[in-house]
């Protein structure tokens, strides 16, 4: 079974002779600048692809070498205390002055 869609091989082949002929722009709306690198190309051929729906794996992580750094800081990081959100509320109650009605008692 094939790994990439037909239509995800057209997207990339399209962003290939986009970036040989200097129209591939990288970023949200083109304004990051011409594309150099052959794998960005691919990277965003298969984005594309993506974006309409063709069969394209999901993106791989980037290697064991980001897992193993991602849970050494997970256990390394002081795990810190939210502030009672009780309090917040009170303390704004409090410098906030009540505001009397003016009804006319007849």
């Amino acid at each position: 079974m094939a790994k990439y869609s037909k239509g995800a091989e057209k997207s990339v082949a399209s962003a290939m002779r986009r970036r040989k002929k200097g129209t591939l722009k990288s970023g949200p709306g083109g304004k990051g600048g011409t594309v150099k690198s052959r794998a960005q190309a691919i990277a965003i051929g298969l984005s594309e692809a993506r974006d309409k729906g063709a069969k394209v794996p999901t993106k791989a992580s980037s290697g064991k070498r980001a897992v193993k750094k991602a849970a050494a800081k997970k256990k390394a990081a002081p795990k810190k205390k939210a502030a009672p959100k009780k309090a917040a509320k009170k303390k704004a109650a409090k410098k906030a002055p009540a505001k009397r009605s003016r009804r006319s008692r007849a």
